[in-house]
């Protein structure tokens, strides 16, 4: 530990995409619970890790030099992976043959976030 930031962490973020990460924050293993990571840095501010962990976890939030924030999974690449796999033209058919259409200006905005509501409850 730094006597400059007597709270910073030892973080080790081991990956490589054969093989498992390898996640440790002073020496204890919390690969298991985490999800994803973001390292961040500015040219002003020391490095800082987040650590994205199951729902469930219970775990405990670490600050330091490598600030560690332990935060619920970030749902972002979820949605964005959703919306990605959609097929545009797929869409666009399903939007146009809707019942709920119905001639009010925003029709087919609601009609493509009913749809896509739709598709994301049965995915």
């Amino acid at each position: 530990m730094s006597t400059m930031h007597p709270d910073a962490r030892r973080i080790r973020i081991t990956a490589c995409p054969d093989k498992d990460a390898i996640i440790e924050v002073d020496g204890r293993d919390v690969a298991s619970a985490v999800e994803a990571y973001r390292i961040t840095q500015t040219v002003d501010e020391g490095p800082e890790v987040t650590l994205y962990v199951q729902q469930d976890w219970k775990g405990m939030e670490f600050k330091g030099l490598a600030e560690v924030v332990v935060e619920p999974a970030d749902v972002r690449h979820v949605v964005m992976g959703f919306l990605d796999a959609v097929d545009w033209q797929k869409l666009d058919e399903a939007v146009l043959a809707r019942g709920d259409l119905d001639g009010k200006p925003g029709e087919l905005t609601r009609g493509l976030l009913a749809q896509l509501r739709e598709w994301a409850a049965g995915a």
